[in-house]
């Protein structure tokens, strides 16, 4: 509808310029000119033509700025969502499920979970200050009554310019006409008439083409300022949610570091949490002998060996070592544990937490036995 305005105002100033000529080259005195013969009237026609221009661009960017808004806050709605789900995830895991070698991973679970559901919190201002700071103001404005009202008054004045021109072009024809009849009363008042309306519709086009700029000037400047507001607040709550999702990262991460370095820090499990029970100790005495448990069995040389990692035993079966100690070794198994004879007492224990010696003092085999 724009373009088909411009294009009409285009075409009639077009004819109007040529009736105009028209009526000059048959002596008109009276042609369209007269109309804009003042510059200071011509300067606000110009004024007021880049004021519409300015404001309708300013209000197509402040509703592109709204839809984007208005966008993100939808997309970052369903963000929230999936990301308080994967909270509520993590913090089922941390709070019902534990592990044999420690509680390290519900615990990283439950850091994670109370660390997201603040990150799904700062998200969730940051949705509602992008409603409430810059798109409802924005919109506000795009839909607002000052912006519509100094348009109506462009649109008005405009449509009262092209009246006047229409009765400057009727004055010139009746002048035209008044000379060729030669003094006709009647036509001279008809003159008289359309000059008067001319002169009114001039004084009346003054006076509201000064209402619209003045108020097509206010609607500029407040778009304007208006939408930079808006903008500088649109970053200023981007830069605070990344800020403070950026502590609650951090925090995060110290902690689960921390978990880590802990972890890799500490001594190294038990060899028996990754071993299989020792075999029953009557059995490989040759009490209830199966071939099962012939093959478990490695080797049955006596050997003297000493003990360098204490061990201390989980059952009536296996044997009691301190570091240092001297032990009869009498049955190596082909699954980690060994058989032998301590201190007066006998059992099973894990192989690698023995070495084997070839010389031992006699003192110290006394202590064996």
């Amino acid at each position: 509808m724009e373009a088909i305005r411009k294009q009409a105002s285009k075409l009639r100033e077009q004819v109007a310029r040529q009736q105009q000529a028209v009526m000059k080259q048959f002596g008109g005195g009276y042609g369209a000119d007269g109309v804009f013969a003042d510059e200071a009237e011509a300067q606000q026609h110009s004024k007021l033509e880049k004021l519409y221009i300015s404001t309708r661009a300013a209000k197509h960017f402040q509703r592109d700025i709204v839809r984007g808004v208005e966008g993100y806050i939808v997309t970052g709605s369903k963000q929230v969502e999936i990301g308080n789900k994967l909270c509520e995830d993590g913090k089922k895991y941390g709070a019902e499920n534990t592990c044999t070698s420690g509680s390290t991973l519900s615990k990283a679970a439950l850091s994670f979970s109370r660390a997201r559901s603040m990150m799904e919190k700062e998200r969730g201002n940051l949705l509602k200050a992008l409603g409430t700071q810059v798109a409802e103001p924005l919109r506000a404005m795009v839909m607002g009554a000052p912006l519509e009202d100094a348009r109506h008054l462009a649109q008005r004045y405009d449509r009262m310019r092209q009246e006047a021109e229409a009765q400057a072009i009727e004055v010139s024809k009746r002048q035209m006409k008044l000379r060729e009849a030669s003094g006709n009363g009647d036509m001279i008042s008809r003159l008289e008439a359309a000059e008067t309306k001319l002169q009114e519709l001039k004084s009346n086009m003054g006076v509201l083409g000064k209402e619209a700029v003045a108020a097509m000037t206010a609607v500029e400047a407040q778009q304007q300022r208006l939408t930079l507001q808006r903008l500088i607040a649109l970053v200023e709550s981007e830069r605070n949610y990344h800020q403070k999702v950026l502590q609650i990262l951090d925090q995060l991460e110290r902690e689960m570091v921390s978990e880590r370095q802990r972890i890799e820090g500490a001594p190294p499990p038990a060899v028996e949490s990754s071993m299989p029970p020792p075999p029953a100790y009557e059995e490989v005495n040759g009490i209830f002998m199966r071939n099962t448990v012939a093959e478990l069995v490695e080797t049955v040389e006596y050997f003297l060996a000493e003990a360098i990692q204490s061990y201390r035993a989980e059952s009536d079966t296996e044997l009691n070592l301190a570091t240092g100690d001297y032990i009869v070794v009498r049955k190596v198994s082909n699954n980690g544990w060994a058989e032998g004879e301590c201190r007066g007492k006998a059992g099973w224990f894990p192989y690698d937490y023995i070495e084997k010696r070839e010389r031992v003092l006699a003192s110290k085999v006394a202590q064996v036995f």
